[in-house]
């Protein structure tokens, strides 16, 4: 183990705590509504009408509401995309509190993220286990040439779609191993992983981020930033779990582990 290698790491992880804390991050996630189950506009603690319209939602409201869009005082009627930026950036607001537009798989939802929801305030860090360089290995992704689609339970209870790339092959003392990985805009890698530790010691389930491969398909595994998925800080997330062939069968006792 290096000096700077466990110093990037500690960076990383109190950039984690930062970024998860946040006013608008995901510890204030108080509700995800999903329009369907709301035939009539009306959703819980939410004032307006809230419909949809083909691709997108119509929001309907008075100005005794209290609804802001785009930060000004909001009356009449307005079709919303899907928000694509960070929650504290979300079109509609309440109060503090952002209304975050969302769809999947054709389904639109209302996600209401408000800094005073108990999670935030009850917060005490996340369980991370220090920087180990043996968990920190190369490893070499192989497109499969075409898009891939697998259809996966998430931690709402419901079936979607996973969208695959390509395999992530490594080796892990002595033992080669392999992840079905996504491939983000920015052309880092996304897998969604199990492990001997998960429910026991760990997450169910955590979230791997490796960076773009080179153009060999080189890149590196480094399990020591394991992330904790969305669903772990609020129960209102939808997270995959992860798909057939994503569950190591060795202890990966590195990142981020629990909530504290």
């Amino acid at each position: 183990m290096t000096t700077d290698a466990f110093d990037a790491w500690k960076q990383w992880h109190e950039g984690r705590l930062e970024e998860v804390s946040a006013p608008y991050g995901v510890l204030a996630l108080n509700a995800t509504h999903w329009l369907v189950d709301y035939p009539e506009g009306r959703l819980p603690d939410i004032p307006g009408n809230w419909t949809t319209e083909g691709d997108a939602v119509v929001l309907t409201a008075a100005r005794a509401d209290g609804l802001t869009l785009d930060g000004a005082p909001f009356e009449g009627r307005v079709r919303l995309a899907a928000d694509s930026g960070p929650a504290a950036a979300a079109r509609v607001g309440y109060g503090a509190r952002r209304l975050v537009v969302l769809v999947r798989e054709g389904a639109w939802a209302v996600r209401d993220f408000d800094p005073a929801a108990e999670n935030r305030r009850r917060f005490r860090g996340i369980d991370a286990t220090p920087y180990d360089q043996r968990w920190s290995v190369p490893g070499r992704f192989t497109p499969y040439g075409e898009h891939r689609t697998v259809r996966v339970e998430n931690a709402d209870g419901r079936r979607r779609g996973l969208g695959l790339a390509g395999e992530l092959a490594f080796t892990l003392d002595g033992r080669e191993h392999t992840l079905q990985v996504s491939v983000e805009a920015d052309g880092s890698l996304w897998a969604v992983f199990a492990d001997a530790t998960s429910g026991n010691g760990s997450h169910r389930f955590r979230f791997l981020r490796p960076g773009a491969p080179d153009a060999d398909g080189r890149t590196t595994v480094d399990f020591n930033r394991a992330l904790l998925p969305p669903c772990a800080f609020a129960d209102h997330f939808i997270c995959p779990f992860p798909p057939p062939g994503n569950t190591l069968d060795v202890p990966v006792a590195a990142g981020e582990r629990n909530l504290a």
